[in-house]
């Protein structure tokens, strides 16, 4: 028995040895069958990559190129109305001060018209009362001349009576007259 169990492993280790000689890819009598199940997964590869995947890649890569350009068509017109707005702004800006600028001179102008006005009104008033005064101060000056005059008459008459002389009124008139004249 123990012989009979040995023959049989030894056959079924040779039949082993036979079978599994390498890998089955390697086996020369299969290559004809593999090449023609790669020729067929190729063409399958293929039609499937061709006519379903590619179509659709293609097709999302269109649309991501659509919309990457419309959109950078629309930075552009953004883009020149954000430059027209700021020259609009710069306009605007330029004309507001402008006007304010025209502003400020017409109120100097109306400021220096009233004002210039007022002086003229102030000046006249002014030559008005200074004329007035002089007037008045004339004829206070006159006045006090002639007050002036009669008190030295007086006071003539008085001293010439209390030095126990007599003068007549025309005689002191006439010697006040000349003395007031220099």
């Amino acid at each position: 028995m123990a012989t009979e169990t040995e023959n049989a492993a030894d056959a079924a280790h040779g039949a082993a040895e036979a079978g599994g000689a390498g890998m089955p890819q390697l086996d020369f009598s299969t290559f004809g069958n593999q090449i023609f199940w790669l020729v067929v997964t190729l063409v399958v590869i293929h039609f499937v990559l061709s006519k379903i995947a590619l179509p659709r890649i293609a097709g999302v890569l269109s649309e991501r190129q659509g919309t990457i350009t419309s959109d950078l068509a629309a930075a552009e017109e953004l883009k020149q109305k954000a430059v027209d707005a700021e020259e609009a702004y710069k306009k605007a800006l330029a004309d507001a001060r402008a006007e304010a600028q025209k502003i400020v001179a017409d109120a100097k102008a109306d400021i220096q018209a009233d004002l210039d006005a007022a002086q003229a009104k102030a000046d006249a008033e002014i030559a008005a009362k200074t004329a007035e005064s002089e007037k008045a101060i004339a004829e206070i000056r006159d006045g006090a001349i002639e007050s002036t005059k009669e008190v030295a008459k007086d006071t003539a008459k008085e001293i010439v009576a209390a030095m126990g002389f007599s003068a007549d009124a025309r005689s002191v008139t006439s010697a006040v007259n000349a003395r007031m004249k220099g």
